[in-house]
Formats: C-alpha cells, sequence, structure tokens
C-alpha cells in the first residue's frame, strides 16, 4: 500500500454481471465521488460513457460490494502471514522441525512469534513441551499460540521476561498467564515491524476483496500503541476501511483510543479448544467446565456504562454458561436503562457458538448482533472434529445454529477472527451454505449478505454493503464461473438458474467447485487492489 492517490470523479464500469438488489440484471454501474450512482444494463451505460473520468471494461467479470471481516486481529494477522505459521503442521514432530528452522532462520528477533499448532489433530493429542520448544530453539525466547490464541506453547527464556507472572506446570498457558508471556512477546515487536505486519495484512486482505475489517483490539490482546497506530495507517494509505473495537471495561478509554465501541473480544469465557469455554455441563474430555472471566452483574454493568457513554458494548461468548451471562446481563441492563435503548445500541456477541433456542430468543429480543465465524465448524465440526472430541456429538451438532439465528430475525456478521482461521470470504460463505449440520445451513445469498452487509449493519450502517445509488463505493471484481441463484428452500440443497426470481446471482460454490478470484477492490471509489496483469 501507498499514500493515497487522487480519487477519480466518475467511473464507469461495463460489459459485466452487477450484484445490485436494484437491477438484479445490471451489467454496468457508474461510481461518482466515492458514492455507486447508478446501476442498470449495458445499453443504458451508453449515455454515462462520454462524461466519466474512467471507463473499465469487465469483459464479463462479477462485481459485488466488497466483503466485511468482522472480526480480525490485524497485527497478528501480519505477524502470522510473515511469521512461523504451524496451521499445516500435520504432527508434533512436524511443528518442532518447523520451530527449529524459523528460529534458525531468524537468528537476529529478540523473540521468535509462532501460530497455529493444533494438538487435537495430531497423533496422541499432545502439545510440544518446554523442554522441545527449548531444544529447537536454542534456548531463545518463543511465543507460539495455539490455532484459538486462548493458550499458547512458550520457551523458558520467555518465562524468564515476566518472572513471577506464570505457574509452574508444563502445559500450554491459559487465562492471567497467557495474557502475561503474549503481553511480554508482543512488547518485543519494534514499531517499524508492526506497522509492516499492519500493511501486510491490510494489503492481504484488499487481495481478496475486503473492504472493511473490524480490528479487535484490547489489552488483553495487543496494547493502545498497537491499536491507535492501525487506526492511524488506515487513515493514511489507500486499502481497507478499519473500524475499531477496543476490549476494554472502560467505555471512556475506548472512546480516547478512538473505538466504536467497548467490545470485540471483551474475554466472558475462553476457548473450546482450549478447554477454556464456559459450559453449564463439563467437558466430555475433561472434568471441569472451563473458565468464566466475567459474570452477568458485570455484563449489566459494562452494558449501562456503554449505553451512558454512546457507545457499543460487546462480548467475547463461546461456551452456554458464557452466553447465559451475556444475556442474563443484557437483560438486566435494559431493565435499567430501558429496552430500547439495548436495542437500538446493537451490542455485539461475537462467536456465539453454543447456542440453545433461548439464547437465541434473547438475542433477537435485545437487538443483539452475532458475530460468527463459520469457518470454525469448516475446521472443526463433524462427528470427527474437535467440537465432538470436546463436547461430544450430540451437544457439537448444536453449535453454530446459523439458521435457527436467522429464522429469529437476529442480525448475523461474519467474520474470520483472522489468525484463528484464515481472511477467506468466499470459503466463509462456503462454510455457511455446507455447514456440518445440515440443519444450521443458511443459503449462499443469505451468507454472502451476512459477510457484506451484514458487517456495516453491526456498526450501525444500514445504507452499505450493497450496491445501489447513494450507497459507499466499496466493491470488488471477480473472475468466476456461471452465476446461479440459489432457491428459497429451508433445505438449501435444490439451486435455480431461472431469472424469473428477480434475485442476482452468485457464484455456485458447492465444495470442490474453484471459488472467485479477485481482480480488483475498491474502497470509497479509490483502488486499493489490483491482480497483477489485470
Amino acid at each position: 500500500m501507498s499514500e493515497r492517490a487522487p480519487e477519480p470523479q466518475t467511473v464507469l464500469l461495463r460489459r459485466g454481471e452487477v450484484h445490485s438488489p436494484a437491477d438484479p440484471f445490471a451489467t454496468a454501474m457508474v461510481v461518482e465521488r466515492g458514492q455507486v450512482a447508478w446501476v442498470g444494463s449495458e445499453g443504458a451505460a451508453d449515455a454515462f460513457a462520454d462524461g466519466v473520468d474512467e471507463v473499465v471494461d469487465l469483459d464479463g467479470a462479477l462485481v459485488t460490494p466488497a466483503f466485511t471481516d468482522a472480526h480480525v486481529h490485524t497485527t497478528s494477522t501480519g505477524l502470522a502471514l510473515t511469521g512461523l505459521d504451524l496451521s499445516g503442521a500435520g504432527s508434533l514432530e512436524a511443528a518442532l522441525a518447523l520451530v527449529r528452522d524459523f528460529a534458525a532462520a531468524r537468528p537476529d528477533d529478540r523473540v521468535l512469534l509462532g501460530h497455529g499448532w493444533d494438538a487435537a489433530r495430531w497423533s496422541g493429542g499432545r502439545p510440544p513441551t518446554r523442554a522441545e520448544l527449548d531444544a529447537a530453539t536454542g534456548g531463545r525466547p518463543l511465543y507460539l499460540s495455539r490455532i484459538d490464541v486462548h493458550s499458547a506453547a512458550v520457551t523458558t527464556a520467555l518465562l524468564d521476561l515476566v518472572p513471577g507472572a506464570v505457574p509452574g506446570p508444563d502445559a500450554p498457558l491459559t487465562g492471567d498467564a497467557h495474557h502475561a508471556v503474549r503481553a511480554a512477546a508482543f512488547a518485543a515487536v519494534t514499531p517499524a515491524q508492526r506497522a509492516e505486519a499492519q500493511r501486510t495484512a491490510l494489503a492481504h486482505a484488499a487481495g481478496l476483496g475486503i473492504g472493511t475489517v473490524h480490528e479487535c483490539g484490547g489489552p488483553k490482546i495487543s496494547s493502545e500503541d498497537d491499536f491507535t497506530g492501525l487506526l492511524r495507517l488506515a487513515a493514511q494509505v489507500p486499502g481497507p476501511r478499519v473500524v475499531g473495537y477496543w476490549a476494554e471495561e472502560n467505555a471512556e478509554k475506548a472512546r480516547e483510543l478512538g473505538a466504536l465501541g467497548a467490545a470485540g473480544d471483551l474475554f466472558v469465557d475462553g476457548a473450546l479448544g482450549s478447554h477454556t469455554a464456559c459450559l453449564h455441563e463439563p467437558y466430555a474430555d475433561a472434568g471441569h467446565t472451563g473458565a468464566a472471566y466475567l459474570d452477568a452483574d458485570a455484563v449489566a454493568a459494562h452494558v449501562v456504562a456503554c449505553a451512558e457513554a454512546g457507545l457499543q458494548a460487546g462480548f467475547h461468548a463461546i461456551g452456554d454458561a458464557a452466553v447465559t451471562a451475556v444475556v442474563a446481563g443484557a437483560r438486566a441492563a435494559a431493565e435499567k436503562v430501558g429496552p430500547d435503548r439495548v436495542r437500538a445500541a446493537r451490542h455485539r456477541v461475537e462467536h456465539a457458538e453454543m447456542l440453545t433456542p433461548e439464547h437465541i430468543a434473547a438475542f433477537a429480543e435485545l437487538g443483539l448482533i452475532a458475530s460468527v465465524q463459520p469457518a470454525f465448524d469448516a475446521l472443526w465440526g463433524g462427528e470427527d472434529g474437535m467440537y465432538a472430541q470436546r463436547l461430544g456429538t450430540e451437544r457439537a451438532r448444536t453449535l453454530n445454529p446459523f439458521a435457527a439465528l436467522l429464522r429469529a430475525g437476529v442480525p448475523l456478521a461474519f467474520g474470520s477472527d483472522s489468525p484463528v482461521t484464515p481472511l477467506d470470504p468466499w470459503g466463509t460463505v462456503r462454510a455457511a451454505a455446507f455447514h456440518h449440520t445440515p440443519e444450521h445451513r443458511i443459503s449462499v445469498r443469505a451468507a454472502f449478505t451476512a459477510h457484506t452487509r451484514g458487517g456495516w449493519r453491526a456498526i450501525g450502517r444500514d445504507d452499505a454493503g450493497v450496491l445501489v445509488p447513494g450507497a459507499p463505493a466499496d466493491y470488488a471484481v471477480w473472475r468466476t464461473d456461471e452465476l446461479v441463484v440459489q432457491a428459497p428452500d429451508d433445505r438449501v440443497a435444490r439451486w435455480s438458474t431461472d431469472p424469473r426470481s428477480g434475485t442476482p446471482g452468485l457464484p455456485d460454490l458447492t465444495p470442490g467447485r474453484e471459488l472467485p478470484v479477485c481482480l480488483r477492490t475498491v474502497v470509497g471509489g479509490r483502488t486499493v487492489f489490483v491482480r497483477p496483469g489485470e
């Protein structure tokens, strides 16, 4: 990404397929001063041809609203893209070999950073020991976050940087111990390294057709300098828009830092993979119910404080007991400040994986946004997946009930939680449409809406994320196969190409088919990505 370029006053895109509810047969679009000015047919586009500053020949390409990723950790994503990525390690031995090679290749790094190991996928299911990591790194500081980033394996040299903060057992660290070692590891990242990681992550997002990311920062996740530096960078260079959330029980601090809300990963619990999500009943593979970091009273107090400050509140809640605490707290806050104020604020619940019918009804009643990650089911769902290992098959089948949420009228905003799962918007849409549990599947169109317009609605904007006159000109151009229209069918199994449906088509995302390739991404009328050769 480079410094901002002048914005073309008027651009005509023609000879393509424009995904717009304003005209399901649109083949052309005019953008003026950063907004969509017109969508319509190729023949009508001739009237604009002589009065525009630029004409883009789409040559049959598809134009859609740019995606919004509603849950991203930008710096960590950049560090994962440029650092040690263990997500592909198929065994403990392979992971240790990658650590050894990485340490040898980075002799000058003050702290080695890695991410993505998942012992649940390895034979034996055992994470690396501290002694094994000490040997692999030659005794250097190493921070190695598990794929869900709620626990980490570390070396003795890193523990020495936070004396007294870490308990003795040789196991992946969780809770406060994990937060302490993560803070020490990230403090060793220089401002230049951090800025480069942020640029790398945003450029990668732009290349995937992502026009907006919701940055989920906080004192237990990153730092104030990291958060404010990212917001400054996004304001100065062309790239995806960045909407900031700061996860602290201090609404005024969030406002001071430029956050839209004291929200995001304000932890009510942890994660299932690390056995720290808070459950009503014990884990199937552990004799406890996880960790509770906030109770209903704390949730209520935070929602009230945010209401008084005019900010969104939001919470990380994965386990059913954690979601119960959020619902109870939000309902108590509604009794104090009034239900209309709570509903109007569109408070967010991040992840919201273990939901009962009563939870879903409460989300609808209280106007809560479900900020969810369909790739979690793609990665961990199914009868042999991590969810089933942690919860047993029957409980695992209840997770991520997207169809039930939509039927109840709960707004969905899709994200990746990158680097937990990769930035991959079309893959996310596919994951929701082909959920491991058929009754939780939603249509491709509904999933696409949740990953475009849903992210804008989650920040209080109902006028964006769709290509209609007056909307922000945030769009992406795609090379894709023939478009299809999914039939309005409860089973989400039949497909239709009947143009009489009046519904704009989308790519066929059937598993095994190639996903669309982004050719160009435009944010506010400015081009932020062009695929080389296009």
